[in-house]
């Protein structure tokens, strides 16, 4: 195993570094070994170990949808599925993590 001696030093945002620390916390992930691995991803990628873009789509906020309008797209996709225009739900929920980098 390798000597770990080298230093690293960021400045990072408190509330982002409390809750990821949290996590690794609780996976019992030290945060060095967490970042160590974290450069180790990048060497073994060549670069970012995930996709680095804007997404190109957000979820819909549903919030202020009222009841008309909900039971009108509830329609909408009963009528969809007795028509046979489904998709399974591994595939919807693998394009939203696709589509949300998720």
């Amino acid at each position: 195993m390798a000597n770990k001696s080298a230093n690293l030093y960021a400045r990072i945002e408190p509330d982002v570094k409390e809750q990821a620390e949290g996590i690794l916390a609780a996976l019992g992930i030290p945060a060095s070994s967490a970042i160590n691995m974290f450069y180790k991803q990048i060497i073994l990628n060549r670069g970012l170990p995930f996709e680095v873009k804007i997404p190109t789509a957000r979820p819909i906020d549903i919030s202020g949808v009222d009841a008309k309008t909900l039971d009108i797209e509830l329609e909408k996709g009963y009528a969809d599925m007795q028509a046979g225009r489904t998709k399974p739900a591994a595939k919807v929920f693998a394009d939203i993590r696709k589509d949300y980098n998720v």
